[in-house]
Order: structure tokens, then C-alpha cells, then sequence
């Protein structure tokens, strides 16, 4: 038996709620941002996303018009950190609603690293940042989507496997539902099947030439 949820104007919270517990896991984008005044931002945003490869152009949405909008709105640049399980509880305090004049880097003793391209600063102990300038913002409804181009990458060595990131090594951390967080937990792997070799059992009805 199935329930039904309906989206209405007078449930739109609860139905954020049930659109929260069931789009999962979502990667969370660590951005910084730096506001006209000077004071470096650091908050996390779940609805995150790749929106372009060429040009490098990734994606995130804020819920109400938060200190990152405004700054990035300001300032045209961000930061994306990435957020590793062992940062888990830090990442977490970042998203106190603290005053537009406190850094969260200073209210949660986090490391400022200067970044290569843009005036907001890296987080030194996150492994990954994506330096972006200011794509595009759209507004949504009550939400914003920001979109930035990536002009600089920079990742630290412990985490690669080759030329790329080993998720062993990253550990990344993703928002559920309710104030449940994941991690990676059981990695599988498997190769996309070529029409070519399509092995045709599994009972669906299409042939292949």
C-alpha cells in the first residue's frame, strides 16, 4: 500500500522534508565565501551538483537568501571545500546561523589557506577545493541557485590514488534525511555495458540489432 504526498502551499515545509529524506545522499559543498566588509563565510549546502564539464561549471542551491548568496552576489567569487568524515562534526557547526559579522573560521577554529585565483580563502583541512568565479544566479521559487566556474583545483596528495582521488582516502561525508548524515559505506564498482555486448537477460523486451 502507498501513501500519497502532495506538494501544497500549505504543507511546503513538510514536504521540503519528505524531498530531503528521499533525494539521498546529497553531497555537501563546503563553500567560502568573503563579503564586501572583508568577513570570510564558511556554511555548508546540501543541493550540490556538476552543471557543466566544458566549460567546468558547478552548482549549488541555497534555501532562503543566505551570507553566501549575498557575498557571492558581492564579491562574484567562492570557494567549494570538500567535506571528509573526519571533519563531520566541524562541517556541521558551520552551519550555525551566526551573525553576517562572525567568521565561521574563527567560531569553529578552522584553517584559512590562501587560494590561488580568488579573494575567499581555502579551508586548509579540507582535501579538495574548487575555486570558482561567478557563472550565473538564478532565483528558484524561495531558493537560489548559484552556478560558478571552476578556475582552479587543488587537492592534497594524501588522498590520491594515481592521477585521481581514491574515495578510501576521501571519505566523503553526504546529507540524508532528518539530521542524518552519511558516509561511503560499502563501495561497489561496475563497467557501463557497450550496446555491443548487451547480454540480453535481463527480461526486458527490447532486441538489439
Amino acid at each position: 500500500m502507498r501513501r500519497d504526498v502532495v506538494p501544497e502551499p500549505a504543507n511546503s515545509r513538510a514536504f521540503y522534508s519528505f524531498l530531503t529524506s528521499v533525494v539521498v545522499p546529497r553531497p555537501i559543498a563546503w563553500i567560502s565565501s568573503t563579503s564586501a566588509q572583508g568577513v570570510d563565510n564558511l556554511a555548508p549546502h546540501s543541493f550540490f551538483t556538476i552543471a557543466s564539464v566544458d566549460p567546468p561549471i558547478v552548482q549549488f542551491t541555497s534555501v532562503g537568501r543566505k551570507d553566501s548568496v549575498r557575498n557571492i552576489e558581492a564579491t562574484r567569487e567562492f570557494v567549494v571545500g570538500f567535506t571528509p568524515e573526519h571533519l563531520f562534526e566541524a562541517v556541521n557547526a558551520t552551519g550555525t546561523n551566526f551573525p553576517p559579522f562572525v567568521s565561521e573560521f574563527d567560531a569553529v577554529g578552522l584553517t584559512r589557506e590562501p587560494s590561488a585565483r580568488v579573494r575567499p580563502p581555502r579551508v586548509l583541512e579540507s582535501p579538495v577545493a574548487l575555486e570558482c568565479r561567478l557563472h550565473l544566479i538564478q532565483d528558484m521559487g524561495n531558493c537560489t541557485l548559484v552556478f560558478g566556474e571552476v578556475l582552479h583545483a587543488v587537492v592534497s596528495e594524501e588522498v590520491l590514488d594515481g592521477a585521481l582521488p581514491a574515495i578510501d582516502a576521501l571519505q566523503p561525508l553526504s546529507r540524508l534525511g532528518k539530521n542524518e548524515w552519511g558516509t561511503a559505506g560499502t563501495v561497489r564498482e561496475i563497467s557501463r555495458i557497450p550496446v555491443e555486448k548487451w547480454p540480453g537477460h535481463y527480461g526486458g523486451a527490447a532486441s538489439i540489432p
